[in-house]
């Protein structure tokens, strides 16, 4: 059955924006939004678009809709949620569609699948990203959860998504339970990791290569014209350094706080990595780095006498042109690394929860419409397609000659004139980690023995030994 209806409920930008989307593609959608007044202006503006039923109740909406009906959730995560569903069960029927397309914790996903189940609704945890025009022109999406659902809902869902340059959608089936939700988390990680690399690139142009805004607004709209960087976040940072401050004089950029955001799926994904053991450091140091930059009362208080920079006085000249170069390549290295993270927690999530994500498909939908959308992600669909011949190649070359050394410098530079590239940094130390044919926790093994008796093993023999260390 192909349903060709939506029930929406939460008009903020994301919901009203999909709502639109769904009834541009042709589809009948009833709205209700918790401020009754906020449906009204929303028909009001919009209702020439499409068919829009303004409900103002939970009763009214699910009457509006043939069964099987399909509600799409844009609620604020967490308890939110939860509230949304108590009040809105009682209306629905066996074999109707729910679908959670907020940031919803993946835990939370899984739990409400499987109570949901129980009562004979079809669940779906479905990660959206695109931002503002993203959820109106085409955004990824990424649902999980019942496939009898998705298979419903998979000829709206793939009209309104967005196109993955390959003649596909940027929409497809993740897995069961709250697997769409973890893949967004995920998505938002990397998101995180790309945007600390692209931070610290600016910074070390900026404030050693003497860089004015106009000079960076070229040098990254140069950068995205090339396959290694070209993706979304690249072309709007280009954007970014052209905004002219409409308070005041100069660039936007200058008068904006040091003070990063986040509203917590890095945090999630961190966690998750932990739990899971999956080491993703340069999602780490992002989250680190947004969380150190909200300190701002105790950084400004921070003298140079109490925390003295004592500075090489052989430290390398700074060349601008070739600084820009190297920092070109020492970005493209890192985010490699920051994707290959993220890749590898989905596998490990995947096999930890028995969800079977096929991220050859993960990387396809990722390529248009979402945040992170790059033309490293056909590489990395590449690389994750078992057919494909070699399929670490494309990327691994990438590491090979002057870029690799070129990375190596700006680590060396940026820490000899006291810059912090915390992401930069700990993408090199991945890279040379998992490089290495061997690594010095022999050393932290035999301690661990000697204080503990945990035992280890050895190079030369099969078991688990015990030394007697006295």
């Amino acid at each position: 059955m192909s349903i060709n209806q939506l029930g929406v409920i939460g008009l903020g930008t994301m919901g009203a924006n999909l709502a639109r989307n769904a009834a541009r593609n042709g589809a009948k959608v009833a709205v209700f939004n918790r401020t009754t007044e906020v449906m009204h202006d929303f028909v009001k503006e919009y209702g020439k678009e499409g068919m829009f039923v303004p409900c103002k109740t939970y009763e009214e909406l699910v009457r509006s809709l043939d069964t099987p009906r399909a509600i799409l959730l844009m609620v604020k995560a967490g308890s939110a949620v939860d509230a949304v569903l108590e009040d809105l069960l009682p209306h629905l029927s066996e074999g109707d569609i729910i679908i959670d397309g907020g940031n919803s914790h993946y835990p939370d996903t899984e739990r409400r699948y499987a109570v949901l189940k129980e009562r004979g609704i079809r669940f779906l945890g479905m990660g959206v990203s695109g931002g503002e025009e993203g959820a109106l022109m085409g955004p990824s999406m990424m649902p999980g959860g019942d496939k009898s659902a998705w298979d419903d809902m998979k000829d709206l869902l793939e009209k309104m998504a967005a196109d993955d340059g390959l003649g596909g959608k940027c929409v497809s089936y993740i897995g069961e339970g709250g697997s769409g939700h973890f893949v967004k988390m995920v998505h938002n990680g990397i998101e995180y990791g790309v945007m600390q690399l692209i931070a610290e690139s600016y910074d070390i142009m900026k404030n050693l290569g003497g860089y004015s805004n106009k000079d960076l607004a070229e040098t990254f709209a140069h950068w995205n014209e090339g396959d290694d960087l070209n993706s979304f976040l690249v072309e709007i940072t280009a954007k970014i350094f052209t905004k002219a401050d409409d308070q005041g004089g100069g660039e936007l950029i200058d008068k904006i706080k040091d003070a990063a955001g986040q509203k917590g799926t890095g945090k999630w994904t961190t966690e998750a990595a932990m739990d899971l053991g999956v080491a993703i450091p340069t999602i780490n140091a992002a989250v680190d780095a947004r969380i150190l930059s909200g300190d701002l009362k105790k950084r400004e208080a921070r003298s140079e006498d109490q925390f003295p920079v004592e500075l090489d006085e052989h430290r390398p000249d700074i060349k601008p042109h070739r600084l820009r170069t190297q920092v070109r390549s020492a970005l493209e290295c890192s985010i490699i690394c920051t994707h290959n993270q993220g890749f590898q927690l989905i596998e490990w999530g995947s096999d930890e929860y028995g969800w079977n994500i096929n991220l050859a498909e993960v990387a396809r939908i990722w390529r248009g419409g979402c945040i992170i959308r790059s033309k490293l992600l056909g590489k990395f669909q590449r690389a994750c397609d078992p057919g494909t011949q070699a399929p670490e190649k494309e990327i691994l070359d990438r590491f090979s000659g002057e870029r690799q050394t070129d990375w190596r410098h700006v680590v060396r530079v940026a820490s000899v004139n006291g810059i912090p590239i915390p992401a930069i940094g700990i993408s090199l130390s991945y890279y040379d980690t998992i490089r290495r044919e061997r690594l010095p926790q022999n050393l932290i093994q035999a301690q661990r023995d000697l204080f503990g008796a945990h035992t280890f093993e050895r190079t030369d023999k099969a078991g688990t030994f015990h030394a007697d260390w006295e």
